[in-house]
């Protein structure tokens, strides 16, 4: 049974979307709405429009929107009924948990028990006598057993199923365990524990549950760690290992590492804000996940080629997010853990004070690779630095970074800047380019960016566009469209979205676009938000209303006379045809 409309009515009068959107990315007021960084996208400029009289969101970058239902559904991961009930407890209302998609959540809550209950065996058994080899191993890495405790470590025994023996014992099904991502189903159908002899680190979500798993060997298997797939619960690509605890750093900044075992000497070293990625590389969604908790973030990757290359892959994503960019240069150890035992808290924690700003650790990586004693080595540094201090956003910025390479190199700085505007020409002109391919004709600008949306007859389909935006703005219009049904309209989206409308409607059911997320998929949410953002001019509505619904008309009659126009081509051809044939 689906969640009451009064209900989800009377939660949406309830959570304005001006704060539900700030409680995840800052908002600037600009006239009568507010903008600000897209949280979906990296940008630097904000184009992500939000509108208090419409209760509505709409990214002008990458075409998101919605409401405050469907932004909780996207920023969080959530089907349509977790993500009501979340904005419910937000609200302070009781969710009526019998008329819900009580399935999905009983489902999902019962396989987060699964893995509480299974991080559970894992720490006990890591303290048992089948556990001493494991639990010496963390001793080895200087492990408190408060730091174990507190991360939750535990040891899976090199056993085939002994998971699925104790997870079977609580009543849960060798299916479950595959769904979670602790059991796989072998080619001749054998189903089997995924982690065998390794130390168990469970990864738990900003909320406090477990959503999923990765191990290390003991021996020297591989791969060495191994992680929970994607599974219901669970997406590497956007998720961070220990979030949970560094969301609450009072620092004002976050130390990103490469691994479970440096964010963890780091916490028992005192420093509060350490996350890591989970076995992938870091991603654009691990940026934006980060920039609702910090404002700072610092890279602490390994000292070798691959934690630079690592580096030098994320620096961009964290920056687009609108977060200040820093990267830890590290002298005589190859990682923090190393570091922090060898040099001690202290010692990095100056380290951390002294952190390059990301620009001029890049520049130092590119002047490693070249010997600025050749003169063509030094020309192509300076080349390829002019490439990076073009792409900074600041002339100040650009003229500070000229005169470091000039200083470093002894080229004149006059001579650098000139290097750095012909590559910042090049890099608009690029731009311009690009734009000017994305924006060749009105037609394409006018289509959906979903291509199973995308329009067959555009005339007609804004016309059907103009009467959506009407009805949603001002629903007295309803009664000027008593006679046109949604067959009439050419584009079977819009059809939809306008039928739905008129039920609404007739049952007194709200409207506004928050309303509609349970109805609609992501993308069709998006192009009625996008719909909603154009200028409609609602002071003669009534005048509107019939101007667009004779345009419809007039597309219909249209297509109807070519129809008829080709079926007398058609049979002029075939009696041609016959005649040639009896003479």
């Amino acid at each position: 049974m689906a969640i009451p409309s009064t209900f989800i009515d009377d939660l949406l009068g309830r959570c304005d979307i001006v704060d539900v959107v700030s409680d995840y990315i800052s908002l600037q007021k600009k006239g009568g709405s507010y903008w600000g960084l897209c949280p979906f996208h990296g940008e630097r400029t904000p184009s992500f429009h939000v509108v208090p009289d419409r209760q509505s969101y709409h990214c002008f970058g990458c075409g998101k929107g919605g409401g405050a239902i469907s932004f909780v559904m996207e920023m969080e991961h959530l089907p349509f009924p977790e993500a009501v009930r979340v904005l419910s407890k937000r609200a302070g209302l009781e969710f009526p948990e019998e008329a819900a998609d009580g399935q999905l959540h009983k489902k999902r809550e019962r396989l987060l028990t699964l893995n509480r209950e299974a991080a559970r065996y894992f720490h006990s058994t890591l303290f048992a006598p089948e556990g001493k080899s494991a639990l010496s191993y963390l001793q080895t890495r200087a492990l408190s057993k408060g730091t174990i405790t507190r991360f939750g470590l535990g040891f899976a025994p090199d056993q085939w199923d002994r998971l699925l023996l104790e997870m079977g014992k609580l009543g849960y099904e060798k299916q479950e365990l595959i769904e979670v991502g602790l059991a796989v189903s072998g080619q001749k159908g054998r189903i089997y524990d995924r982690f065998r002899n390794r130390v168990i680190f469970p990864i738990i979500d900003v909320r406090g549950n477990v959503i999923g798993f990765g191990g290390r060997v003991l021996d020297h298997s591989e791969p060495k760690y191994l992680n929970s797939p994607d599974t219901f619960l669970f997406n590497k690509s956007q998720n961070l290992f220990a979030l949970n605890l560094a969301k609450g750093t009072k620092g004002g900044r976050m130390i990103l590492t490469e691994g479970y075992m440096d964010t963890i000497a780091l916490y028992q070293a005192g420093f509060d804000c350490a996350i890591a990625s989970l076995g992938t590389a870091f991603t654009p969604q691990h940026a934006q996940l980060l920039s609702r908790y910090t404002k700072e973030v610092i890279i602490a990757y390994d000292s070798d080629d691959a934690g630079v290359t690592a580096a030098k892959r994320a620096i961009p994503y964290l920056e687009k997010a609108g977060l200040k960019v820093k990267v830890l240069s590290m002298q005589g150890a190859k990682d923090p853990d190393e570091y922090i035992k060898t040099f001690g808290r202290e010692s990095f924690l100056q380290l951390l004070d002294r952190s390059q700003e990301h620009t001029q650790y890049i520049l130092a990586q590119i002047e490693r690779k070249h010997n600025l004693k050749d003169d063509m080595q030094k020309i192509d540094f300076v080349r390829e630095a002019a490439e990076v201090i073009a792409s900074l956003a600041s002339p100040v910025e650009r003229e500070v970074y000229a005169g470091r390479i000039s200083d470093t190199t002894g080229v004149q700085k006059d001579a650098i800047l000139q290097e750095v505007t012909r590559a910042f020409k090049r890099t608009l002109s690029k731009a311009k380019k690009k734009q000017e391919r994305q924006h060749l004709l009105p037609l394409q600008q006018a289509q959906p960016r979903a291509r199973e949306l995308r329009y067959e007859n555009v005339r007609s389909a804004m016309a059907e566009e103009g009467i959506l935006r009407l009805l949603m703005l001002d629903e007295t219009l309803f009664h000027e469209i008593t006679e046109l049904s949604p067959e009439r309209f050419s584009s079977p989206f819009l059809g939809k979205i306008f039928s739905i409308l008129l039920k609404r409607h007739a049952e007194n059911a709200s409207i506004r676009l928050g309303a509609l997320a349970e109805e609609l998929s992501s993308e069709e949410l998006s192009h009625l938000a996008s719909i909603l953002e154009k200028p409609e001019a609602l002071s003669n509505g009534k005048q509107a209303m019939a101007d667009y619904r004779a345009t419809i008309e007039q597309e219909q009659m249209t297509k109807a006379g070519d129809s008829d126009e080709m079926l007398l081509l058609a049979a002029r051809e075939t009696y041609q045809k016959k005649k040639a044939w009896e003479m």
